[in-house]
């Protein structure tokens, strides 16, 4: 069974941008309930359909497809539930890992993630020093409940 396995953290400074270019996401989802995501996805030029399981730990099951671009726009335009996300992706190479900077836009402007997909869920990680409070197992910090309710509409303290 393919598995996701990642860790996710705040990012704390500028010392990322410059490391890499930019791919525009806008994806939603067609179901987000516990336990089970299917998501649709435009990432750059190409469309993706992803089902994602329950998460144990920090890890999960996965299966993604390519999908044609038209067909993924088109669910993105009429089938997805709350807002979309928006964001731009950069995927950046650390120590033999690839971290992926996810700067948002949209309702969800101002927030700023590094992830990073793991073997397993005891691998090591240096985190580089632009990184900064793991939100691994926060659902705040999900993209299934930043459709749901969207950074921008945080109270101070967060959440």
């Amino acid at each position: 069974m393919p598995q996701e396995v990642e860790r996710k953290f705040l990012v704390q400074s500028d010392g990322w941008r410059g490391l890499a270019e930019g791919t525009v996401y806008r994806q939603g989802y067609l179901c987000a309930e516990p336990g089970r995501t299917v998501r649709v996805r435009v990432a750059g030029d190409r469309g993706y359909l992803t089902i994602k399981g329950p998460t144990q730990g920090i890890g999960r099951a996965e299966y993604e497809y390519l999908i044609p671009l038209a067909e993924a726009e088109e669910m993105l335009d009429t089938l997805c539930l709350g807002a979309l996300i928006e964001k731009t992706r950069y995927c950046i190479p650390v120590d033999g890992l690839i971290w992926e900077v996810d700067e948002f836009s949209g309702e969800n402007a101002g927030l700023v993630v590094a992830e990073v997909e793991l073997e397993d869920e005891n691998q090591a990680v240096t985190c580089p020093d632009w990184v900064g409070e793991e939100v691994s197992g926060d659902v705040r910090y999900y993209n299934a409940s930043l459709v749901r309710c969207p950074f921008g509409e945080w109270e101070e303290g967060g959440g």
